[in-house]
């Protein structure tokens, strides 16, 4: 079975002019029953045999990231956990007499994994590409000062703007609009700022 890629457009970050580009696997969802199922007849093994041993792989492999440690999976990669703030709007100095956290505040807010270079090359090995379609980026008909000055009278008319607004006013992507309106907010003549982090990120007109 062939799998397909896409050649998928990137905004021009360094201004040379050139379409910047990059390459992506069509992927096609495989379920867990699917994939059990699959390693069950491939090797000649049953399936209950199998949900057992991943029913405990998962279970183990948690308390072992809940206690710390990393997880090497020989052939498929290693596992642990990453930390987060319960309230991601704060902001934490390093400097000694700052505001200090205590470990209440502080959880879990996922795993990393880092594939075993053994299961890199085997998948690249077993893997045969054909060209699927081409992706390109949403273009706005409007200028980058036409686009800013929009985002201004937006916030004229309203408190605070985020980027699903900026999409809407200009027709640029999502990923565009982020990266443009985060340009906006560093450029102290833009007239615009930003407040908040992450996901509780928004924009405002600039105090003169």
């Amino acid at each position: 079975m062939y799998a397909k890629y896409i050649k998928k457009e990137i905004p021009d970050l360094n201004g040379t002019g050139r379409t910047q580009a990059y390459y992506k696997m069509e992927l096609t969802p495989k379920s867990f029953e699917e994939f059990v199922s699959q390693c069950a007849r491939e090797g000649h093994t049953e399936e209950s045999s199998i949900l057992g041993v991943l029913s405990l792989v998962s279970e183990k492999l948690a308390l072992c990231m809940a206690e710390g440690y990393s997880v090497k999976l020989d052939g498929i990669g290693t596992f642990y956990a990453k930390l987060g703030v319960r309230d991601d709007k704060l902001q934490d100095a390093f400097e000694e007499g700052e505001s200090r956290r205590n470990a209440h505040s502080i959880r879990v807010t996922g795993v990393a994994y880092r594939a075993d270079n053994d299961l890199i090359r085997a998948t690249s090995r077993k893997c045969t590409l054909e060209r699927g379609g081409v992706s390109r980026i949403r273009k706005s008909k409007l200028t980058p000062a036409e686009r800013a000055q929009k985002a201004r009278d937006f916030l004229e008319k309203n408190m605070f703007m985020r980027v699903p607004d900026y999409v809407r006013l200009t027709g640029l992507s999502r990923t565009t609009a982020s990266m443009e309106l985060r340009r906006l907010a560093l450029d102290p003549t833009s007239g615009i700022s930003s407040k908040g982090t992450r996901s509780q990120k928004f924009y405002v007109l600039r105090k003169a």
